[in-house]
């Protein structure tokens, strides 16, 4: 009886993740090697799939680490990933590695976040650009999304707000597709309600003043455009994850960097 109730769960679970990719049973089958009769067979509930195979059509459907272990449970399995806390000696090795990853960026910003960007790790380009955010924002556990949207942090400054806070709630919306998270979704409100301008115009007008950015950079990426003690400042952000985490804290964590987008920010960040 158990086993019948279990089925379905991991069923309906492996139909939506697969009809979001938007992949037809024949096709999932064929890339994870099984058959499109398999594959139907699972997601009705007529058969239960193996260990093995809640882990290959996992893969196969990218589904981030935390969510497999949630495909496991339902299919009556134990997780196959652990959730191992930052600060436990056994993330040492990681936790080292990614301050030397952040130091090394320097003067360029970089800073490192959790799956709620929450701030782990950060350089000092990342402080430099804190100037003037409410201190209250700043105590600890730092949240890079509160800091970047709320109205007395990076928000008043930066010159292309409305564009640049659209890409950064279109990211946590494209995760909360992938997250079961009510933590992420109760954050993504917050920032999302937090006041907007009306208007980009002004925003976009406003990132010409002081010294302007190179020509031409935000032809082929999205900018960060900060205004900073009376200058423009431009950057274009970059994101690094593992490659093939085997643990779910591991997998969900994020490095951010901030490089120059043209030569007249490069001059002041080398000055800093």
């Amino acid at each position: 009886m158990t086993a019948s109730t279990e089925r379905p769960a991991i069923g309906a679970l492996l139909r939506d993740r697969r009809e979001r990719a938007g992949l037809s049973q024949l096709e999932l089958a064929l890339r994870a090697g099984s058959s499109a009769r398999h594959i139907s067979f699972i997601e009705t509930g007529r058969t239960a799939p193996s260990r093995e195979m809640v882990l290959k059509l996992a893969e196969t459907l990218d589904v981030p680490v935390r969510e497999r272990n949630t495909l496991l449970l339902s299919a009556g399995f134990a997780p196959a990933y652990p959730t191992t806390p930052l600060d436990d000696p056994a993330l040492g090795q990681i936790r080292a590695a990614l301050e030397r990853m952040v130091t090394a960026y320097e003067p360029y910003p970089a800073l490192v976040v959790d799956g709620l960007y929450t701030v782990v790790a950060a350089n000092r380009g990342i402080a430099g650009l804190l100037e003037g955010v409410s201190p209250r924002l700043l105590e600890p556990p730092l949240n890079a999304m509160r800091i970047a949207l709320h109205p007395q942090g990076l928000a008043p400054r930066i010159r292309n707000l409305p564009e640049w806070r659209a890409h950064l709630l279109h990211q946590m919306g494209r995760q909360l597709a992938l997250h079961r998270s009510p933590a992420l979704r109760a954050l993504h409100d917050e920032v999302a309600a937090y006041p907007s301008p009306e208007d980009g115009a002004a925003a976009r007008d406003g990132a010409t003043a002081g010294e302007e950015p190179g020509e031409g950079d935000s032809r082929f990426a999205l900018p960060l455009v900060v205004e900073h003690q009376g200058r423009t400042l431009s950057f274009l952000s970059t994101i690094a994850t593992f490659n093939t985490p085997l643990d779910v804290t591991v997998s969900e964590l994020a490095v951010e960097t901030f490089l120059p987008a043209d030569p007249a920010t490069a001059k002041v960040l080398a000055q800093w």
